[in-house]
């Protein structure tokens, strides 16, 4: 998949392209769909396939007070979308002055100057330019002036068909199933199990005191954390090896009245090694409970120790 910043990195194809925009967090089931209406329009038509999306969400320049946590980072975000098969992608970069631009300016400067657009497929709900005074309606009006169809897209449920609104799948849906604890949901509305990633980071060594040494993640701030608590689990090195792991997500009320956010820290199974400065990825396969503060050092590594037993029990299980 080819990847440009810039517009002058991607000549208009030939025979024009099929153009799907979209913030595309999480690369869910819903924007798989989406993206595979774009990729078998093409196969028809003979059209370029694009994604145009953002470098960051509009909400964090627009609104940052309210802006929604995300599900992935852009580089995430950007081998999720290679995976679907699209030709290129082509990421703006969202700040004021391209908040300041007009529905329209966009439609003639990107789509159809830029990407030679003979498609445009969305979501129905689509929005965009500023004040969000484009979606479908402008797009299907300046379509038939500029030479280009338009394609609202439906929301979808887990089955890729059209859905109700409590059945959809969508970012906001799977951001409110992490923070509920519902792993499950959220994977199922993914495809895949939910991801973090970040370098792994000098701890306090609790873990290690009390036989539990644990990787420390480092997650940026505006990536979300799902509900505090322990999961099975797999770290991912940079290398590809996959270790089965129990994670913990939590501000370890058992040591600290007073932990300002939560943690992450991995504990692998089985495995003694150094990992620091490692650029890793976490799996999160499935919620076993809910984080709590334990009486007695001792309380907490016996059930340390059950919780380990259960995500070796559960991901051995798994393992292809």
């Amino acid at each position: 998949m080819r990847i440009a910043r810039d517009l002058s990195e991607l000549a208009p194809p030939g025979d024009g392209s099929i153009v799907s925009i979209g913030f595309y967090d999480g690369v869910h089931l819903g924007h798989q769909a989406l993206v595979a209406s774009v990729l078998e329009r093409a196969a028809v038509a003979g059209l370029t396939t694009t994604v145009v999306t953002f470098d960051r969400h509009p909400a964090q320049v627009l609104r940052p007070e309210s802006a929604p946590l995300l599900l992935c980072d852009l580089d995430q975000k950007l081998e999720l979308l290679a995976g679907t098969g699209v030709d290129q992608t082509f990421v703006i970069h969202f700040d004021e002055e391209r908040a300041r631009e007009s529905a329209e300016h966009f439609v003639r400067d990107v789509l159809v100057g830029g990407l030679g657009a003979k498609v445009v497929v969305v979501g129905e709900d689509f929005h965009f330019g500023h004040r969000r005074a484009g979606n479908v309606a402008l797009l299907e009006d300046m379509g038939a002036a500029l030479g280009f169809e338009v394609v609202g897209h439906h929301l979808v449920g887990l089955d890729w068909t059209d859905a109700r609104p409590e059945m959809q799948v969508s970012s906001t849906a799977i951001r409110r199933a992490l923070v509920e604890g519902r792993l499950d949901d959220a994977n199922e509305m993914l495809g895949r199990p939910h991801e973090m990633r970040g370098p792994v980071v000098d701890g306090d060594k609790r873990g290690r005191q009390i036989g539990f040494p644990t990787a420390n993640v480092a997650i940026r701030p505006e990536i979300l954390m799902p509900a505090d608590g322990i999961y099975a689990g797999w770290l991912v090195r940079p290398t590809g090896e996959r270790l089965p792991a129990a994670v913990y997500l939590g501000t370890r009320p058992t040591f600290y009245e007073d932990q300002p956010a939560s943690l992450l820290e991995v504990h692998c199974l089985d495995w003694d090694g150094d990992l620091y400065g490692e650029e890793v990825r976490v799996l999160f396969e499935h919620r076993l409970r809910g984080d709590r503060r334990f009486d007695t050092i001792e309380q907490l590594t016996a059930q340390l120790a059950i919780d380990c037993q259960q995500s070796k029990e559960l991901l051995t299980s798994e393992s292809p």
